[in-house]
């Protein structure tokens, strides 16, 4: 598993829809992200949608503190409503879907005051996530209820492993649940599953595995598949031209959050926000599966630019601004995390680590006092670190005599 350090946009794993083939680290044509991309390219809405100096304030102090402000609303009809307006019209849906593009900060604190906001009318809320898998769920468990912190969350979770977006982006919303008690279930397969789908399709899965995803998978939908072969024909999992795979991953996916979804309301009960990524709240995607499982009133919201047509597979679209998170300090280094270590396999061109003589076949094994033994370490260390911070790196390298001599360095983290 390989990463640059710090970087926000480093693979999702939804580089596994290309069987037999890894996405480098820099991409971001992931499905979620194309799909997001083309509805904000269909979604028109003229600047002046964009809420404006006397729209209500934060409900939750972590959107606030981050500066956000209300999005314009716009409903299917083409009716503009304001933010409160808008929170009113969804607060009798047992299930709210809400769309997002991943590393859009504003999409994030949107998501935020529309929980905060149905928190107040329904304190039984809880919160959907896809970026979080099934096998995350004791994990998510303990860290509502107190007895593990966010580290030992990220960690046991394996969040910088299945998901890896910047967690900053998310970050404001975990503290909110966690500050107020709102349950958060994992709704994503497996990444296991998934990878193998890619790889061999549903007919590879073995006994157990195809138990572990919904028994019914349905295909009969032209508009979806169709949606589905557009994405494949902007996405790098085209180059190996094995779109069946690839469908059958996304269907997987939409599927398998659909089940997780009706499965949870069946057995608790109550109301759930769903937040996932645009392609996967559109009407076709989990909601329609969601609806074929249980009898619930859903709402659709996607999410979109200021600049754009009319709304689509959805019930309302929020139109905001981009905020940007602030800069993170980075090493500027590519790893690899096997067995207990964390190797540095590259480094970027005038990064802080190169600068500092770390080199190509060093492994890390500290920083700032923090063990370091796989990829989610060096994260967690520089989680809040920002450029011009300083931290002490500790590698260890082999000599010309091949023998390890442990060389400890001080590194100034620097933006790229």
């Amino acid at each position: 598993m390989r990463s640059i350090t710090g970087y926000e946009a480093s693979t999702d794993q939804r580089g596994i829809a290309a069987p037999g083939a890894l996405m480098k680290a820099h991409s971001r044509l992931t499905f979620v992200g194309v799909i997001g991309a083309m509805l904000c390219a269909s979604l028109g809405v003229p600047d002046d949608a964009v809420a404006d100096d006397m729209a209500p304030t934060a409900c939750a102090v972590e959107a606030e503190r981050a500066g956000w402000r209300p999005p314009g609303v716009r409903t299917v009809k083409a009716a503009e409503l304001d933010f409160d307006a808008f929170v009113d019209s969804i607060a009798d849906s047992q299930v709210v879907f809400v769309g997002e593009l991943h590393d859009r900060f504003d999409h994030h604190l949107n998501q935020l005051e529309i929980i905060c906001r149905l928190h107040e009318r329904d304190p039984g809320l809880v919160i959907g996530m896809e970026f979080f898998q099934w096998p995350a769920q004791p994990h998510l468990d303990e860290y509502i209820a107190g007895r593990t912190d966010e580290s030992v969350m990220l960690r046991d979770t394996g969040y910088y492993e299945t998901w890896r977006y910047d967690y900053r982006l998310y970050q404001p919303i975990l503290e909110f649940a966690r500050r107020s008690g709102i349950p958060l279930v994992a709704l994503n397969v497996s990444s296991e599953i998934t990878r193998k789908v890619g790889r061999e399709g549903i007919a590879g899965l073995n006994e157990e595995e195809r138990a572990s995803i919904p028994v019914e998978l349905d295909r009969s939908d032209k508009l979806y598949r169709a949606r589905i072969e557009k994405v494949f024909e902007q996405h790098p999992a085209r180059a190996h031209g094995d779109f069946e795979s690839f469908f059958e991953v996304q269907l997987v996916w939409d599927e398998g959050m659909a089940q997780r979804t009706a499965d949870y309301l069946k057995t608790h009960g109550g109301r759930m926000v769903v937040l996932a990524g645009g392609g996967h709240v559109v009407r076709s995607g989990i909601p329609q599966r969601f609806s074929r499982r249980h009898g619930a009133q859903t709402a659709v919201v996607l999410q979109a630019d200021a600049d754009a047509s009319p709304l689509v597979e959805g019930d309302y679209v929020l139109i905001s601004a981009p905020i940007d998170l602030p800069p993170a300090g980075m090493l500027g280094v590519m790893l690899e995390s096997t067995a207990g270590s964390v190797s540095v396999t590259g480094l970027a061109e005038d990064s802080a680590a190169q600068a500092a003589g770390i080199r190509a076949g060093d492994s890390i094994t500290g920083i700032d006092g923090r063990s370091v033994r796989e990829f989610a370490d060096v994260k967690l260390a520089l989680l809040d670190k920002r450029p011009g911070d300083t931290v002490l790196v500790e590698v260890d390298r082999v000599d010309e005599q091949n023998t390890t001599a442990r060389v400890t360095l001080a590194v100034d983290v620097t933006l790229r």
